[in-house]
């Protein structure tokens, strides 16, 4: 591993500033909102239906246009914060984010509300790869660790609270402004962390080997190709039966991703500035990494959004109670994201391995004691704790170990790669294992729902192992 000193933080003015706690709350704030928008307004989706007339293809843009955008601009975003500053392009997509959750919170129509929140998701595709740019060249060693360790629980219970957060919110319906709440609240939060950012985040100093690269524009132009191809049938594509369009924009995004390779590597060759350098795609460990990230993330996803089905349509529950049914599985792997670097280093080689077990086994134990359609009584909250505990355990090194090795000129690219696959393994845990619940529930009642979900938690056990079988973490050298 790297040293366990710490960089110091560089002041507005270029001194020194100790406050690495602020900064690291700042720049995780930011992160924590942005992932919150993902999850909150699908709580809000039915209030909105009514209170804007919206019709269903219409609903799904509100809902997807966020990560749609977000997941497509993610690598340019990070690209950007290389060229013209980390601090620079993270206050500039929180400006961006912040006037877009105002117009979204505004918005007289579905029209306006759709265009806000692709804005929206453009300002977090600007400002979160910068989060893991700014602890990369901001914190060394143990601090590090523990950084990434907050960073992974704050990628946990963003999405329960998201929940939670939108369940209370639309149920308080404030002066009767119903769903709009939901954006905004992010207001006045984004405009505290702009205040704040511009005090603690470290000024641009300049990083050998990086301004000079140029922006690849042909890579981004396949590259957001390929994503938008993949990203928009696996939203849009389940709740209008998987038309012809859905399954030709897949094979669509397979192509663009082959030529963006191909282009990518003979750029390379001949001495250009790759949208990805080569040399974080060579790292020891990355392509493992990328796996187990994109593994762990579809799990969690996938397990948050089919519960939510369940306790929501199968159990008739409300959103507020569906969204407090996830507290341990968000409380358990914040806490483990934090301390697994404190279990002794001889375990360290198993613990993604055996946090895969664990997650897969929290998986059947999720199945089996809801399988009968009942609450699964207070047995549920440990199964969902051990389901919460294996996901950090499979995530929190593996990150950790991939940008172990990152140098500071290449801090951008991994992490707007390992940002970009974090957000894809979402989308396609909740659209594959979506679609298996969705298809497996052939009928309404609580059994139908409960034999679903037993199908799914099956699934996702098996992702779970498959994640298990690539074998044990490496540490970086």
């Amino acid at each position: 591993m790297t040293s366990t000193t710490t960089r110091p933080v560089l002041s507005k003015d270029g001194g020194t500033d100790n406050r690495p706690g602020l900064l690291l709350g700042v720049v995780l704030a930011a992160q924590f909102m942005a992932l919150l928008d993902v999850f909150i307004v699908n709580v809000a989706a039915p209030t909105i239906r009514v209170e804007l007339s919206a019709s269903g293809a219409a609903l799904q843009l509100v809902v997807a246009g966020y990560t749609v955008a977000y997941a497509v601009l993610l690598i340019t975003g990070a690209r950007l914060g290389a060229l013209l500053g980390h601090r620079r392009m993270y206050l500039v997509g929180l400006a961006l984010f912040t006037a877009a959750s105002l117009a979204c919170g505004l918005a007289a129509d579905t029209g306006q509300l759709i265009a806000s929140r692709l804005v929206q998701g453009a300002g977090a595709a600007l400002m979160i790869p910068q989060v893991l740019s700014l602890i990369q060249r901001e914190f060394t060693g143990e601090h590090r660790v523990r950084a990434f360790g907050a960073y992974s629980a704050v990628l946990a219970t963003g999405a329960a609270a998201g929940q939670v957060v939108g369940g209370i919110l639309v149920s308080a319906d404030l002066l009767g402004t119903g769903w709009r709440p939901v954006f905004l609240v992010n207001v006045p939060i984004g405009i505290t962390l702009l205040v704040l950012g511009a005090r603690v985040l470290p000024r641009d100093g300049r990083i050998p080997h990086t301004r000079a690269r140029a922006l690849d524009m042909p890579g981004l132009v396949l590259l957001a190709g390929a994503v938008s191809l993949l990203t928009v049938p696996l939203v849009l594509g389940q709740e209008q039966d998987w038309p012809l369009w859905s399954r030709l924009s897949l094979g669509g995004s397979a192509v663009l991703l082959a030529l963006f390779g191909a282009y990518e590597s003979r750029l390379a060759r001949r001495g250009g500035a790759p949208l990805i350098s080569p040399r974080v795609l060579r790292l020891p460990g990355m392509g493992r990494a990328v796996l187990w990230i994109a593994v762990s993330m579809g799990v969690n996803a996938g397990f948050l959004f089919t519960l939510t089905l369940h306790l929501q349509g199968g159990l008739g529950h409300s959103a507020l109670r569906a969204g407090l049914t996830f507290g341990p599985a968000a409380v358990v792997f914040g806490v483990v994201g934090l301390t697994w670097r404190r279990l002794p280093t001889r375990f360290h080689r198993a613990l993604i391995p055996g946090g895969f077990l664990l997650a897969a086994a929290g998986a059947l134990a999720v199945g089996g004691l809801l399988a009968d359609g009942g609450t699964g009584g207070w047995g549920l909250y440990p199964a969902l704790g051990g389901l919460g505990a294996g996901i950090a355990l499979a995530f929190s090194p593996a990150l950790t170990g991939a940008l172990a090795a990152v140098r500071p000129e290449d801090a951008a690219d991994a992490s707007g790669l390992l940002a970009t696959v974090t957000q894809l393994g979402q989308l396609i845990g909740v659209a594959v294992v979506g679609t298996l619940f969705l298809s497996a529930a052939d009928g309404s009642g609580a059994q139908n729902s409960a034999d679903a979900l037993r199908t799914t938690m099956i699934a996702l056990a098996v992702a779970a192992l498959a994640g298990a079988s690539a074998g044990p973490w490496r540490r970086a050298r």
